[in-house]
């Protein structure tokens, strides 16, 4: 069953959490920068060992501070307008990060609204790839979290989770 709920992504006790991270999964703003906040600085020693990720795939690392175990790092498109690839991109970022956590024995996961803050990814086409791609593993989880920001990112998530159940 997929969930959708508005908080904290850091705080949730699940196997894993994805974050929105950028090409040198070195820290920046918005959610990457919250992980990388409270997981503390082991999280950025980790990643340095990485050598980067490329937009549309996904790297793992220990949780260390988090509640959860693990950390999955994916890469999410710039949106250029949606002609330069993005949404094969965003929906790669998600795919990636579950059959990642599937190798690793991951069984519960949590995802935020990966290009939709700075990378300026519309929410509604964003969430509605989220969902189909979240959908199309669901029976290979025992949990799989939409972690939105904002009441409204939720609803809208739980409007997308409906029509297309």
């Amino acid at each position: 069953m997929i969930e959708v709920v508005c908080g904290d992504i850091t705080a949730l006790d699940v196997d894993a959490i994805v974050n929105a991270a950028n090409n040198s999964l070195l820290g920046g703003g918005g959610v990457d920068g919250a992980i990388h906040r409270a997981a503390g600085p082991e999280l950025l020693a980790f990643n340095r060992s990485l050598g980067g990720c490329r937009t549309g795939e996904a790297k793992l690392s220990p949780g260390f501070s988090l509640p959860a175990r693990h950390v999955i790092s994916t890469v999410g498109p710039v949106w250029h307008g949606g002609q330069q690839g993005e949404p094969e991109l965003l929906e790669s970022c998600y795919v990636s990060s579950l059959e990642l956590a599937l190798a690793h024995d991951i069984r519960s996961i949590a995802f935020p609204g990966i290009s939709t803050g700075v990378y300026g990814f519309p929410k509604e086409q964003a969430a509605v790839i989220a969902i189909r791609a979240m959908q199309s593993y669901e029976a290979r989880f025992e949990r799989i979290i939409a972690c939105c920001f904002s009441e409204a990112d939720a609803a809208l998530y739980r409007e997308v989770l409906q029509e297309h159940s």
